[in-house]
């Protein structure tokens, strides 16, 4: 079983992972209102990695013989000043979420939890992958400020984005 500790930490998360689930849904619906639909495809599969990095924390609680603990989730930010703002606001949650990555890391290693630290790993990797992908979309719009043809392009470019289901989440959802 996990330490008490541990488990509600996970738990924490799992509810973090939801909220960044029900915040790209909302950027998403952000995005169709503003009718840029390869932006609002981003972020949907942006979502759906959201939900599943949720749905491997809940299975890692459960195969330890802990219990799963879900709290109610506030309801994210619906409007933005520009695609610039929301993507802005996307790298900002995710470097809050590497911060809690962590810290749950350090919980583990502290509790000498040596298979949670161990499957805390893949998601050390993957929040710089995040903020990686955050952060060149922000770029990309900083340059082309002024420039809707740009703004355009990325568009097209964001909306051929697929999502690939992440490797440790195969048969959990």
């Amino acid at each position: 079983m996990l330490h008490e500790r541990m488990e509600a930490a996970i738990n924490e998360q799992i509810k973090w992972e939801l909220y960044s689930a029900y915040l790209y849904k909302s950027m998403e619906a952000y995005f169709e209102a503003e009718n840029m639909v390869g932006m609002a495809a981003w972020m949907r599969a942006q979502t759906k990695e959201e939900l599943c990095h949720a749905m491997i924390m809940f299975s890692h609680v459960i195969e330890r013989g802990s219990r799963i603990k879900l709290a109610p989730i506030d309801g994210p930010e619906t409007e933005w000043a520009s695609a610039l703002a929301v993507f802005q606001h996307a790298l900002e949650h995710e470097q809050q979420v590497t911060a809690r990555i962590n810290a749950l890391v350090d919980t583990a290693i502290e509790l000498k939890d040596h298979a949670t630290t161990q499957f805390l790993q893949w998601f050390v990797t993957e929040q710089v992958e995040e903020e990686s992908a955050a952060s060149a979309v922000v770029g990309k719009l900083k340059l082309m400020q002024g420039a809707p043809g740009g703004l355009y392009q990325l568009d097209q470019e964001l909306g051929t984005r697929v999502f690939t289901m992440p490797t440790p989440a195969v048969g959990i959802v």
